[in-house]
Order: C-alpha cells, then structure tokens, then sequence
C-alpha cells in the first residue's frame, strides 16, 4: 500500500501535475489498495484542516505583504546602506541586510525573493553584474524561513504534533539564523575582495545612522512584538499573526504612508492563493500519512534505518543525503507535509532533540529552495530579473555550501540550536 502510495505521488508529479493533487490522487489509490471506504478520505481532509494554529499561516504572509506593501523595503535599505554600504561588497551587503530584516517580518522565502528581486537588482547589477547580483538576493531571501516568524517552521510544528512548539521553534532559530545571516556577510565581502568589486556609497556617519536606526525602529519592532508575545505566553501564534496584520496595518497607513485600501484586495488574493496551496496538501496529506500509520511505514522505516546504523549522528547525516536528494525535486511544503510524519517519529527513537532535528529539517528544506531542478526561489528570482539559469545556479552555490556548513554546524553542536529555547522553557 504504502510503495502504491509514494509510487503514483512521485509519478503524477513528474508527469506536471499539482503536487497537491498527486497527493489526493495517490491516496485514493491507497485507500482503493488498502480497501477501505473513499468516505474516509472527507473526514480525515476536514479534520486536517480544521485547524485553529494552521490560521496563523496566512495571517503572517497577509501581514508581510502589507509591510511591503507599506514600504519598508525603503527603510530597510536605507537602514542597511548607512551601517554597510561603504565596506567591500556594499550593495551586497545591504542586499544581505535587508534580506534580514525582511525576513524578521514575513518569514515566506518566495515573497521576499519576489520584493529583493524587484528593488534591489536594478541597483545591484550595475555594480556586480546581472548573475551575481541574482544570486546574492535568492541567497538573502532564503533567510526567511530561518529567522521567525517562519512559516515553514509552524507546517513542520503541525505535522510533528504536541512534541514541538511553534514558539521553541522560533527561538531554535534565532542562533543559527545570525550565523548564516553573517555568513552570507563574510561570503559577499570575500566575493568582492576576490573579483575587485569598488567601493561604493557613503563612509559610516553616526548621525545618518541614528536617523535611520530611528526610522526603522517601528518596522524592528514589529518581529520582538510578536515573537516576544508568542514566547513569554500572552497569545497563541494565530493571536500573534492577527497582531502583526493590525501592526502593519497601522505602519502602512499611518507612519509610512504609503498603503492604499486599493492595495488590500491584491494582499488578500496572493495570501488566499497560498494559502489555499498549503491547505490542500495537508489535507490530502492527512490520508496519506494515515495509510502509512496503517502500514506500519514509520516503524519498518525506523528498523530499516537501525539496521544500517544506530549513531544518531549517522542518522541526522543520512536525513541531511536524503533532503538534498527530495529537494531537488520535491516543492518544501509538499516534503514537509509528506516527510515530517515519518521522520520525526524516527528521530524521536534516536533520541534526539525535538527542537534540534526539527530545525535541521526545516534548514535542509529551505537549502533545496535554492537547488535545481526544483528550486523555487530559483524559479522567482529568474523570472524577475531575467538571469539565465544556469548563471544563477553558478552564482548560488557559494552560498548553498555556506547554508550546508551551517547545517553541518548545528548537527555537530547541538547546543547552537537548542541552548536558546531550553534557556526559555521550552
């Protein structure tokens, strides 16, 4: 049941079909294998998305939107440029920046590669050429499901059940994310240095920098907000999301000024369509990972996998094989929905970490974002920007293997991803 499950997913797949819907089909085949009533699929659908947490999804992308919208890509950039923009790599620099502090408010890569490719790029191409300056934007937008809020990071919560905490995730995330955000840092700055990229923009000037750092401390203040309030317990993740749509609400239209009712239709729809996307897949997920518990897949999977070790290291480096293998060719929240239910409960047996391999999970799904053939912020960047593919892919990859050392990092010393939320009770 379960090879006839996994066999007609990957084959609808490869043939173009909604990966949502090579999901539904895969477990009507399923049921029909297992001979039990179609009925079936219904409730376990509405169940699945009958969801009070799962509301917090849509809430933080409307709530990204609106900030963009609102215009904080000006500010970031300003903010950035006046702390970064003279030092080797300047643009570069903002672009990395500003990538972060978008992240901080969105937590959606595809969104913020959209927002750096369109603003950025222009300026960055004059000055690094076209596939480099491609590259630096895919490699800061892939930050945003690093850093909370992620919306990657509430999926795997969901999928894993009661063991994770959307919150602890949010705090595992907040270590690493730094060092790969000043990772990419130094990784700009060596690039510049190495080609003889010139020195662009205006020397350091406190004065500029307070203004801006006054500037855009109202945008800064919207992810400690929110993330705090998660953390210390005062609202749910859904409660916190509706939070940060009135914020940004109130940003756009009352401090910068520049969100326009006629803009919130467009926010609405692009949310809605997401949304929609990340629905339907856990809720024929939801069927499929019921088939697999009826088959016994995660225990025959778990005795496969003690056979060929019984290092929890091995295991996480194994997982780590397998990831950059389905992220080549599998979208991350259809392999978070599909994967997360077989894994998790693998690596529980281990005895690993909840939080530890929770976070490596996720980083290995956001890494296969920027990896072909199936990398989708590889697809958003090319289409706005016009990079060829394979220049992009060339250019991106000295940032991949920055993200792969990282990820190697953290399995090796737990610690920088668990010391955080253990320190906050989680």
């Amino acid at each position: 049941m379960s090879f006839a499950v996994i066999a007609c997913f990957f084959f609808l797949g490869v043939l173009g079909m909604p990966l949502a819907f090579s999901l539904g089909c895969a477990a009507m085949l399923g049921l029909w294998v297992a001979g039990f009533e179609s009925s079936i699929m219904a409730s376990r659908m509405m169940n699945a998305v009958n969801s009070f947490p799962l509301m917090s999804i849509p809430l933080f992308m409307i709530a990204g939107e609106l900030m963009l919208k609102g215009g904080i890509m000006d500010r970031l950039v300003d903010f950035a440029n006046a702390f970064v923009g003279r030092m080797r790599g300047g643009l570069a620099q903002v672009s990395i920046v500003a990538g972060a502090g978008l992240a901080s408010v969105s937590g959606a890569a595809v969104a913020d590669a959209s927002a750096l490719s369109s603003t950025l790029v222009p300026s960055l191409k004059k000055q690094y050429g076209l596939g480099f300056s491609s590259g630096i934007v895919a490699a800061a937008a892939n930050l945003g499901p690093i850093i909370p809020p992620s919306g990657a990071m509430i999926v795997y919560a969901f999928m894993a059940g009661s063991s994770v905490s959307v919150g602890g995730l949010f705090m595992a995330g907040v270590v690493p994310g730094l060092i790969l955000f000043l990772s990419l840092m130094a990784l700009c700055w060596f690039i510049s240095w190495r080609r003889d990229y010139p020195l662009v923009g205006e020397g350091f000037n406190l004065r500029n920098a307070l203004r801006e750092t006054r500037r855009s401390v109202i945008v800064f203040m919207m992810p400690i907000v929110v993330i705090g309030g998660i953390v210390a317990g005062a609202f749910t993740p859904t409660e916190g999301a509706a939070i940060g749509v009135c914020y940004a609400l109130f940003i756009g239209f009352f401090i910068t000024r520049k969100l326009r009712v006629s803009d919130l239709p467009g926010v609405l729809l692009t949310a809605a369509k997401t949304t929609a996307m990340v629905g339907a897949m856990i809720a024929f997920a939801s069927t499929v990972t019921f088939l697999f518990t009826i088959d016994l897949l995660p225990i025959k999977l778990a005795g496969a996998i003690k056979e060929i070790t019984d290092s929890p290291m091995m295991f996480l480096v194994l997982v780590a094989l397998m990831m950059l293998v389905v992220g080549m060719f599998l979208e991350s929240n259809a392999a978070n929905i599909m994967l997360v239910p077989l894994f998790h409960p693998i690596a529980m047996q281990f005895g690993l970490d909840p939080l530890h391999f929770g976070f490596l999970f996720v980083l290995n799904l956001v890494i296969g974002m920027l990896t072909p053939p199936v990398g989708v912020i590889l697809f958003v960047v090319c289409g706005i920007t016009g990079v060829r593919m394979t220049e992009l892919v060339r250019e991106s990859w000295p940032f991949i293997a920055a993200m792969y050392a990282v990820l190697f990092l953290c399995m090796i010393f737990p610690g920088v991803v668990t010391t955080l939320p253990r320190a906050m009770g989680y």
